[in-house]
């Protein structure tokens, strides 16, 4: 990635996160749109010193391009698409899936709660060459107010179960009531069963899953389709 093409707001922000942490730009192609991902090369600058094995929350799970994540984009790519359409992407991370679906033709906003992880964000969609995507800061313990969507999407938003119930009524402030909710998890993660029972209560939930074949190991992504139960 040549940084002299991104434009001049992007090319400062990169200039000032590179003065900090080593990084590096991956491509992620989705169907016909090539994603160029800028990700931290060396965690341990991000880490600080700090055992995520001793406190999990303090991991920055932002840095990696999950394989949900990947899933979710391909997932977006192939849904009809608008600029009527409204889309959220919580927890958005590196923000491919908010991306992938901006390039798609929806009306996108991508969220997260950290200044840093949104500066990423804006990288990454102007070096894929996506224009129009709004970026909010969103604390899901103090959601701001905002129109609500057609759609709302997520990939690996639930590592903390503390947050289950707050990231509950956040979907039920944001989503239309004929809206849809898709959210991306690695099977083998103990949080998803335990969310999607709290969850069954007030929505209707079916289940789509994608292998993802690795030489080391193969990764098994469930996609929920979450709908407003009938009242």
């Amino acid at each position: 990635m040549d940084i002299r093409n991104l434009p001049e707001p992007e090319r400062k922000i990169y200039n000032r996160i590179r003065s900090q942490y080593k990084l590096r730009f991956d491509r992620f192609k989705v169907g016909e749109t090539t994603l160029r991902i800028l990700k931290p090369a060396d965690i341990e600058e991000f880490l600080a010193g700090k055992d995520p094995l001793v406190n999990v929350s303090e991991f920055p799970f932002w840095v990696k391009l999950w394989e949900a994540a990947m899933v979710l984009s391909y997932v977006m790519n192939q849904l009809p698409a608008s600029p009527e359409t409204t889309v959220l992407e919580l927890g958005a991370g590196l923000g491919a899936p908010g991306i992938t679906a901006a390039a798609a033709g929806f009306s996108v906003t991508i969220s997260d709660y950290e200044d840093i992880i949104m500066d990423f964000q804006k990288i990454n969609a102007a070096a894929s060459g996506v224009q129009g995507i709004n970026f909010t800061h969103l604390d899901w313990l103090h959601p701001p107010e905002l129109a609500p969507f057609d759609i709302v999407i997520g990939a690996e938003i639930l590592f903390r179960d503390e947050f289950f119930q707050p990231l509950l009524t956040v979907l039920q402030k944001y989503l239309k009531p004929e809206g849809c909710v898709y959210l991306a998890h690695d099977a083998s993660r103990r949080s998803l069963p335990l969310f999607l029972n709290l969850a069954k209560e007030e929505f209707d939930i079916t289940l789509g899953k994608q292998v993802i074949r690795k030489p080391e190991k193969n990764v098994t992504i469930i996609v929920n389709r979450l709908t407003r139960k009938k009242k």
